[in-house]
């Protein structure tokens, strides 16, 4: 089902069983667009007012909360969820069964590994100087391993990675990587414990 009120552009393939509410931009064009096809997959619930720009390929199964904005050139996995006024940036790479909440912010060359979960109001970076001359040149996000936990609230620095299973408690600042199946936290935050469960 796609509502009256959804813009749907050129050369975007839905998969079957999508519903996409009402207000939603799909496919929108990006400086540089040349056509890049966006693709949908089944079964997939873009709630009202989410925009997903042109050039994504997402797999099945996939649904946003409200206002979600997600750019261009990602690629996105089998059932992903991306939580209400969430930002994805572009050149993302989301695998699947990943759970992204509310509020939180990816940005480009970001990963996101199969099954992590990012927790309300968290943010990713990507710019070690921003506003530097050559600072588009030196990007570098952060690298989200399976199954990793990322509290509410939490900043987690360009380039940083995060292990696979491992935990990150609320709030905390994530300046270095952080040892797969380790609980960490704090500003910074430091490894505390292994994973209990």
């Amino acid at each position: 089902m796609i509502a009256a009120t959804a813009i749907i552009h050129p050369n975007v393939r839905l998969g079957r069983n999508v519903v996409i509410e009402d207000y939603c931009i799909i496919g929108a064009p990006f400086a540089g667009y040349t056509g890049e096809e966006t693709v949908i997959g089944d079964d997939a619930m873009i709630r009202s007012m989410t925009v997903i720009y042109a050039g994504n390929r997402i797999g099945r199964g996939f649904q946003t909360g409200n206002k979600a904005n997600i750019r261009e050139l990602n690629v996105i996995g089998d059932r992903v969820s991306i939580g209400t006024l969430t930002v994805v940036e572009h050149h993302v790479q989301i695998e699947d069964g990943v759970r992204i909440h509310s509020q939180a912010f990816v940005p480009e060359y970001s990963i996101l590994r199969a099954g992590c979960w990012i927790g309300p109001g968290t943010v990713l970076t990507n710019a070690r100087f921003p506003l530097h001359p050559l600072a588009k040149q030196q990007l570098s996000g952060a690298t989200i391993e399976s199954n990793a936990k990322i509290g509410a609230h939490c900043t987690v620095l360009p380039g940083v990675k995060v292990g696979a299973n491992a935990l990150v408690g609320a709030g905390s600042l994530v300046s270095k990587d952080v040892p797969s199946g380790m609980v960490a936290y704090g500003h910074p935050a430091e490894p505390q414990r292994p994973i209990d469960y």
